[in-house]
């Protein structure tokens, strides 16, 4: 589990609801509960999310973004301003821009994934597939790529970027092919890598990610809004690092292959270029120093601190003692579960455990579900009549793994209620089904596409 640290980022009090083309929709309802304390948390723990999201509204982000940078997007000698931009919440913040700048926009286009578009004028919004790539993510990003290259050094390139973003721009290397690429990211998923891990294998099959969109804009003058999916972060994680130096290298790409056993199952195409980069046959991606970011700015503009610090103002508002635990959490879901139900009910009542980042999931079943519903699922194994607690687990980008859900929202009922329904909840955790359970029980948690992308909030109620 991902340490306590530091004080984060202030959190932004202005920060606003109303993000177009968000829809949030609360869970299921439950059947009522025998423990009234325990259905009035299930609602507190839903306020809380809300709020939360709310707070990672991305049209004031951008706003006050654009903001401080008005002087250098408005200067008389940019002879064009180009917007691209790729990722999740990238639509949104598209249409922010637009708003601001309008016509100053020469022309644009951004990459989201499916169901994300939002209404923009000057800006084209492509969709892609999300979270294996697809050709029209393909076809997408090599226009970017083409349309940048012809960015002089009196234009302006303005790009956008969320999480989500590199599975949306795949451009691989000849001779790898796009399905070499998506069967690579399948068997990393598979295998639970985590997203830097999955980044620096991805950088260095691509064309676009791991600084390479910087050196395509030089000598264009280049500023990435960034909003953060990535703990700590990190410029060269998010979307892969599009604009950012790359520190990783293809020895490091192939070490991953071998930590998460799949360097012989992958195609051998793109183990031959890793192998090849790591003698030194290919170009490596630019590093920090390189020429190529000479005239390039990365602001990130949002990130899972405001997440966090509005959800326990929240909780303090509706009358908990709230315990923020982590920004930065990470492991396996359903073992993080045990860990912080445990933690829950050591926590006198109206208190309120929240931690934000992300967990991962092993995949050993062929069921459905992501790391959140799995996490909630583990948690409901666990919880007693007794504990009074509630836990809810949702992503802030509305989408849990390859399902329609955000999360799951799990008590002392949970596993009784799906039983009902003719599921089993252990049976259900063991194929990584907790989608179906969840979904039997009414503890889903759909959102619908929320255009931001903010890591995940993991909420314990105790009443």
């Amino acid at each position: 589990m991902g340490g306590l640290e530091g004080p984060p980022n202030p959190p932004d009090r202005s920060s606003r609801p109303g993000e177009p083309g968000a829809r949030l929709v609360p869970p299921n309802p439950p059947e009522r509960s025998s423990r009234r304390g325990e259905a009035a948390a299930r609602l507190d723990a839903q306020a809380i999310w809300r709020a939360a999201l709310a707070a990672g509204s991305v049209a004031p982000l951008v706003d006050r973004a654009l903001e401080r940078l008005r002087f250098d997007l408005t200067h008389p000698s940019w002879r064009h301003l180009l917007v691209f931009g790729c990722g999740k919440a990238s639509g949104a913040m598209a249409a922010a821009v637009e708003r601001t700048l309008g016509r100053r926009i020469t022309e644009g286009l951004v990459v989201v994934k499916d169901g994300y578009t939002v209404a923009t004028a000057r800006v084209v919004l492509r969709e892609a597939g999300h979270p294996v790539p697809d050709a029209r993510g393909q076809a997408a990003a090599e226009e970017i790529v083409r349309r940048v290259r012809s960015a002089g050094a009196d234009d302006a390139v303005l790009f956008l970027v969320s999480g989500g973003g590199s599975a949306l721009t795949p451009a691989p290397v000849r001779p790898i092919t796009l399905a070499e690429k998506q069967e690579t990211t399948r068997l990393l998923l598979g295998a639970g890598a985590t997203i830097n891990e999955l980044n620096a294998v991805r950088k260095h099959l691509s064309l676009f990610k791991g600084g390479q969109l910087a050196r395509a804009a030089a000598p264009a003058t280049l500023i990435s809004l960034i909003l953060s999916d990535v703990i700590g972060d990190p410029l060269d994680v998010i979307a892969s690092g599009p604009t950012a130096p790359d520190p990783t290298t293809f020895a490091e790409a192939l070490t991953v292959l071998e930590r998460r056993g799949v360097g012989y199952l992958v195609p051998a195409a793109v183990r031959a270029r890793l192998e090849a980069g790591a003698r030194g046959e290919v170009e490596e991606t630019p590093k920090p120093g390189d020429r190529a970011f000479e005239r390039v700015t990365n602001v990130v503009i949002g990130n899972n601190a405001l997440v966090v610090d509005a959800a326990a103002a929240e909780a303090r508002r509706l009358g908990y003692r709230a315990e923020v635990l982590t920004r930065s959490l990470q492991g396996e879901a359903r073992e993080i579960a045990l860990e912080l139900v445990a933690r829950a009910r050591s926590l006198p009542p109206r208190s309120c455990l929240i931690a934000g980042g992300e967990t991962t999931v092993t995949v050993r079943g062929r069921g459905r579900g992501g790391r959140c519903q799995e996490f909630a699922l583990a948690a409901a194994l666990q919880l007693r009549p007794d504990d009074r607690v509630v836990v809810l687990a949702a992503g802030t980008d509305g989408t849990d793994g390859p399902t329609d859900a955000a999360g799951g929202i799990a008590d002392a009922e949970t596993v009784a209620r799906g039983e009902r329904a003719g599921q089993a909840a252990r049976r259900a955790l063991d194929d990584n089904d907790a989608y179906t359970f969840l979904s039997a029980a009414g503890d889903l948690i759909v959102s619908g596409p929320t255009n931001t992308n903010l890591l995940d909030l993991y909420l314990l109620l105790r009443d």
